[in-house]
């Protein structure tokens, strides 16, 4: 009897011993949060929207004030009050990144009074968003900030056009999306002011006819001017960047565009439309392959020119320029340009082909074949393929010429009725290969 009293009372102890062992485990993993020293939990916290920042205040009174000294502030529809009393209460004097989306009213003192509190304080990181209110004027000083390094504004304000109105000594990254500009030469003072840019990117700059950028200094540029806005208007665009490496545009191609050999040029996306009014269709073909004639340097290359169907043949095949850096050619175009490429890309690795023009279905085949199908292509990407006699042209002239192919991917669109499926299938699958590790692959388009 006693035997077994002394057996329960010591598992009662150790039960005791062990609830005592997972209660101090548990206390320990808190006070470890708690006992981090302030930079690292203000780290954390920088991480947080600024309202969700202060709300930790209520965890324990080490947490009290922590939120005040973030060195990051991210309002979102906050409301004017909360707004200026967090300003009021900050206790750090520096400000790493302000971030300010605003979909109600605010007034145009309101917002000066915040940019201000900001750039006072050597903000590095600045990002405004109102997108209700195109026409608020944005504040001088931010356009005089000697701290700032990357600035992104959408919806909101006036970019200025007075020369010597910009000066941003350290800017490096500069996103301007949906503003307006007081006159055409606004964006050329804009990035004069800049003498250290390395990024920028526009959207839809509407109210501009002339788009001008020209800096010694942008490596990664993005233009997006393909929405609604400008009207139809034939706008010009010029680019002078030497020591731009990756390229990225979006918009209506006019003869009126230009832009300098791009020697530094890595990467290009670059997807143009018609622009709707073509006074002279000859002008405008040299025009557009002048124009891409420029990224000749360049390694990797998007193109899309789906909705260029006026581009006369005697100027594509005219064109000379020499593609010998390119390794990956992503293409959505007519088989004419297909033919350019081939003959043009020494180096080529990797083709990937989309047939869109429909108006124009012709494959003419190189009067040699081209080195890159010699010693260089190893994978053909062919998509939305419907079995069209063109098509079957240059799928055969592809498997035969290319010696060192690994493997030719052909995706078909869903709509394809199933003899025409069956039909493609049968055509391809009899072409000879020259190259006889080339796996064919078949697959309906996503």
């Amino acid at each position: 009897m006693a035997a077994a009293i002394t057996e329960e009372q010591s598992r009662k102890r150790l039960k005791h011993s062990h609830g005592e062992v997972e209660q101090a485990t548990a206390t320990a993993s808190i006070d470890r949060i708690s006992d981090l020293p302030e930079s690292i939990l203000c780290h954390i916290l920088s991480f947080l929207r600024t309202n969700t920042s202060v709300r930790t205040s209520i965890l324990s009174r080490r947490w009290r004030y922590l939120w005040a000294s973030v060195p990051n502030l991210f309002f979102h529809n906050e409301n004017q009050e909360i707004v200026n009393s967090v300003m009021l209460l900050r206790r750090v004097q520096t400000i790493n990144i302000f971030r300010l989306f605003h979909e109600i009213e605010c007034t145009d003192y309101q917002l000066q009074t915040w940019v201000t509190f900001a750039t006072l304080r050597n903000v590095q990181k600045i990002d405004l968003r109102f997108l209700s209110q195109e026409d608020v004027v944005l504040p001088r000083c931010l356009f005089t900030c000697k701290t700032l390094v990357s600035m992104r504004l959408r919806s909101c304000g006036v970019i200025p056009v007075r020369r010597g109105a910009v000066c941003l000594p350290h800017l490096k990254k500069l996103h301007l999306i949906y503003v307006r500009f007081e006159a055409d030469e606004s964006l050329i003072h804009l990035i004069s002011g800049c003498p250290v840019l390395a990024e920028l990117s526009i959207k839809l700059s509407h109210g501009t006819v002339y788009r001008n950028v020209s800096s010694p200094t942008i490596k990664r540029l993005m233009l997006n001017f393909r929405s609604h806005g400008n009207g139809g208007r034939s706008d010009r665009l010029e680019i002078n960047t030497p020591a731009l490496e990756y390229l990225k545009i979006s918009d209506s191609f006019s003869e009126h565009n230009k832009c300098v050999v791009l020697n530094s040029l890595v990467q290009a996306d670059i997807n143009l439309v018609n622009d709707h009014n073509i006074p002279d269709y000859v002008l405008y073909s040299r025009s557009l392959l002048e124009f891409i004639d420029r990224f000749c340097n360049v390694k990797r290359l998007k193109l899309v020119l789906s909705f260029c169907r006026k581009i006369v043949d005697s100027v594509v095949y005219a064109s000379n320029a020499s593609f010998r850096n390119l390794t990956k050619l992503e293409l959505a175009a007519d088989g004419r340009f297909l033919s350019k490429f081939l003959e043009k890309a020494d180096n080529l690795e990797i083709l990937i082909f989309s047939e869109f023009c429909g108006e124009i279905e012709e494959w003419k085949e190189p009067e040699q074949v081209p080195k890159c199908l010699l010693s260089h292509l190893k994978i053909v990407k062919l998509v939305n393929v419907k079995g069209k006699k063109h098509e079957f042209g240059y799928i055969e002239y592809l498997l035969w010429n290319a010696k060192v192919l690994e493997r030719m991917e052909i995706s078909y669109p869903g709509s394809l009725a199933s003899k025409e499926k069956i039909h493609l299938l049968h055509e391809i699958s009899v072409f000879r290969r020259r190259s006889t590790a080339c796996q064919v692959a078949f697959a309906q388009a996503a």
